[in-house]
């Protein structure tokens, strides 16, 4: 029998915006780099989407080779401002571009090489590090229970680093937003539905936060209910190298249309796609339903108590206990998956997310339009409410599962 679900209430909507944070740690307004004159005097700065944006700093970061130093998008100007190192010849090809240039003091292999020192010595519960291309350093938070010895050996280890990287207070504590509520269920969980997809065998299923995966190995759309799907234990991951999890449908009927769901209104999902600093998103939670935000780092690292994930997104969106799983999106694009942060949606916060991309080619899942995804919507979309039914399999859906499939507040 099919498995065409609606939702039993509508979700909370709590929109909210808070100033752009650095890779897990507040972005510094006046970095060392400076903007510098157009070397061309002719190429103007072109004006691209967000997700068009992504495009051009992957295909400038490959023909820049060592010269790239990470990039973000101007969402004022709508501008790819990018950083690069070396002689006026790397300053010019960008302009030609159509980027905005900049030129900085430290270079990639160089930043990842201090990002390695922090992973060496600096791996402590409650700390997080990423990249900032806005300051070209690496932004270390620490939250409030980093103490004694260990913030000493935090802040020993940035000193180290001789003015490459930056260290932050975070008031909350850096966690996995796990709460009882009316989401997914599964193994006295609760999480939210992130996107509907199609698993490799062609059959509905939808994405969540791998420490939901790893939590329960079936799921339903009430607490105590009557399970809807099974987790893929093969590739559910949790800590390590991301977090997330494909929950496979138990009915192959299952519609699972690739929407979100924002509480009345939805929104289709074509495509996953890349994130890209200063990129526009909006979060669809079971708990708190929407918040919008920006992305503020790429390929962060953080350490909760249950031990490190690499690879995150970071944002200033706000989450809290119960939105574990659910969808974060630009206009009609999947872009990830929430795992954990700090904070709330009264205080704010930081709060990462599982790049969408990285999860569908580890599972071998699809979503969106055209056989470039079946996913995404979410997962229980009763659960969470998502109105329309959030429908998971296919559907990308990230908000869909707002109500349902952003429940998946584990995450």
């Amino acid at each position: 029998m099919s498995h065409k679900r609606t939702p039993k209430r509508k979700a909370v909507i709590a929109a909210g915006s808070v100033a752009a944070l650095g890779a897990a740690a507040l972005i510094l307004p006046n970095a060392m780099a400076s903007q510098t004159e157009s070397s061309s005097g002719s190429a103007e700065p072109k004006s691209v989407k967000a997700a068009a944006a992504q495009a051009l700093s992957a295909q400038l970061a490959e023909q820049l080779g060592d010269a790239f130093a990470g990039s973000w998008y101007d969402s004022d100007e709508q501008n790819l401002v990018i950083n690069v190192v070396g002689d006026n010849n790397n300053i010019i090809l960008g302009e030609q571009a159509g980027a905005v240039v900049r030129q900085v003091d430290n270079s990639m292999s160089e930043l990842k090489a201090a990002e390695q020192t922090l992973k060496t010595k600096a791996t402590v519960p409650g700390t997080s590090w990423a990249m900032d291309p806005k300051t070209n350093k690496i932004q270390v938070t620490a939250d409030s229970s980093v103490k004694g010895e260990n913030w000493d050996q935090v802040e020993s280890t940035v000193k180290s680093l001789g003015g490459m990287a930056e260290v932050k207070r975070s008031a909350g504590t850096f966690k996995t937003f796990a709460a009882g509520g009316d989401a997914i269920f599964g193994g006295g969980s609760r999480c939210s539905l992130g996107f509907n997809v199609t698993d490799s065998a062609g059959e509905p299923a939808f994405l969540t936060a791998g420490h939901c995966g790893v939590a329960a190995a079936e799921w339903s759309e009430e607490e105590g209910g009557a399970a809807i799907g099974t987790t893929d234990a093969d590739t559910a991951t949790f800590p390590g190298e991301g977090d997330f999890a494909l929950v496979k449908y138990d009915d192959p009927a299952t519609e699972a249309p690739s929407t979100v769901n924002l509480g009345g209104e939805t929104v289709d999902i074509a495509q996953a796609a890349e994130a890209e600093v200063g990129m526009p998103v909006t979060r669809m939670g079971s708990t708190t339903g929407q918040d919008s935000g920006t992305v503020t780092a790429l390929n962060a690292t953080v350490n909760y108590a249950e031990g490190s994930v690499s690879g995150l997104i970071q944002t200033d969106v706000c989450a809290e206990p119960g939105d574990s799983g659910g969808s974060l999106f630009n206009e009609n694009s999947a872009i990830g998956l929430t795992s954990g942060g700090s904070g709330d949606c009264t205080v704010g916060g930081e709060t990462f997310f599982q790049p969408v991309t990285t999860a569908l080619e580890a599972v071998g899942a699809t979503i969106g339009e055209g056989g470039a995804g079946g996913g995404g919507a979410g997962a229980g979309e009763e659960a969470g409410g998502a109105a329309n039914g959030n429908g998971a399999a296919n559907g990308n859906g990230a908000a869909n599962g707002n109500a349902n499939a952003n429940g998946a507040n584990n995450g």
